[in-house]
């Protein structure tokens, strides 16, 4: 017999893991790619999207699915997607034995932390329930950090969890400068003196890594993480912000072949947009809320730089490392939200953390956007996803398989309410 379900707080717990053919009708349809369907038909055969259709067009024929869910014009998200994050790899920044993401030494590409990825995270748990179901577990410290993985913050454990492992190594670009900062009389900013040793330090370690990808030497743990670089589809995240930087990192990227080369930071990228378009390399932007770097900039530039880069036409996202990073991840829908609110129009905003991460780190072809032959990985809000006054998740769904909604926090708010009475 079919059943019907009208869902407003979501007492959906009958429905997990049972129905195989479920159609969501009368959402309010953000696509991911710049689309909308504002009255939509969401088909999902399995773990992947069957079907994407406008309800004031077509018709429904009930006999085909298992469930039919009306969302009751609640707005539909592809997952949010969180990169360049420490989220998983640690639980509580103050606690040395909670953080497994930074390793002893300079040149670490063969450190992986998908091994180390905790899906019991408890942090993990308050970011999803704000649409964030995907994140990028990446390596700090040294010169090459280590090698990152694209992991779902659903899973039993870290096999489970895996969507991409091994997606790409980090290189931390030197600073060109010294000195500086905001806080109790920074000095002034002076020219790094040992600049050009660094660069040439690391332009050796990678014409040795060019070396023995070409099969000339012998076998090297560290040299066999880069092999990829060159030959696979195993991307370079080069960690830069500085013009100077991002200069010398555009002719880095020419004289290797790499075959998928990124800017994670790019502060003053928008200064080189023409050569960063032309050299077709992404850009996954720092956290915009932040101050400028540079006295003399625009106070709102870090909200703006997002609509910047998309005048210019460049690839790029928007990331959120930085300070409890980890636990700020749940924040990452606002910082989309600041962006739109300083250029960015909502959907551009949207595919800013959904589908243009996913194309980034190179997960595009099964996530990022609600399309047919997707897996079937998204989340459903009572508002606006991007507003923390309307963002309120009350379905998610992991390649075609509902999850909680709750975390430990609301738990805590809705005893102690309880205990309270507080109506």
């Amino acid at each position: 017999m079919m059943k019907y379900f009208i869902l407003s707080v979501f007492s959906f717990w009958s429905l997990f893991g049972l129905a195989q053919k479920v159609l969501y009708t009368d959402c309010f349809l953000h696509v991911g790619n710049g689309e909308v369907i504002e009255k939509a038909l969401v088909g999902v055969d399995g773990n992947r999207f069957s079907l994407i259709k406008n309800e004031l067009v077509s018709s429904i024929d009930s006999k085909k699915w298992d469930t039919i869910i009306s969302l009751d014009g609640q707005h539909m998200y592809p997952s949010f997607v969180s990169t360049n994050s420490t989220l998983g790899l640690t639980e509580i920044d103050a606690v040395r034995a909670t953080r497994d993401y930074d390793d002893v030494g300079e040149y670490n590409p063969h450190v992986r932390t998908q091994i180390a990825f905790n899906v019991e995270s408890k942090v993990a748990e308050t970011v999803r329930t704000n649409g964030v179901l995907i994140t990028q577990a990446t390596p700090r410290g040294g010169r090459i950090s280590g090698t990152s993985s694209i992991m779902s913050l659903f899973g039993w454990n870290w096999e489970d969890a895996t969507l991409c492992k091994d997606d790409g190594i980090h290189l931390n670009w030197p600073s060109s400068t010294e000195g500086g900062g905001w806080w109790a009389e920074p000095k002034p900013k002076t020219k790094n003196k040992k600049y050009d040793a660094q660069k040439r330090e690391i332009t050796q370690f990678f014409e040795l890594a060019k070396a023995y990808a070409e099969g000339t030497l012998d076998f090297d743990q560290r040299l066999e993480a880069v092999r990829s670089c060159f030959l696979g589809s195993k991307r370079v995240y080069i960690h830069a912000n500085e013009l100077q930087q991002l200069y010398d990192v555009i002719d880095f990227v020419a004289a290797f072949p790499f075959a998928h080369p990124v800017i994670v930071g790019g502060y003053d990228a928008y200064l080189i947009g023409r050569k960063l378009k032309d050299a077709k390399i992404p850009v996954m932007l720092d956290r915009i809320h932040s101050l400028p770097k540079i006295e003399d900039e625009a106070i709102d530039l870090p909200y703006r730089l997002p609509s910047i880069l998309q005048d210019q036409g460049i690839l790029y996202c928007i990331q959120g490392a930085g300070d409890m990073e980890a636990m700020n991840s749940r924040n990452l829908p606002f910082l989309a939200g600041t962006a739109m609110a300083y250029g960015l129009s909502e959907e551009e905003a949207v595919r800013s953390i959904s589908l243009s991460p996913c194309e980034i780190i190179g997960i595009a072809k099964d996530y990022g956007s609600i399309e047919k032959g997707k897996r079937a990985s998204f989340f459903v809000s009572k508002g606006n996803a991007l507003d923390m006054m309307t963002n309120q998740v009350t379905l998610i769904s992991v390649d075609g398989v509902v999850q909680s909604t709750s975390n430990f926090q609301y738990e805590l708010y809705l005893k102690y309410r309880k205990k309270y009475n507080d109506d």
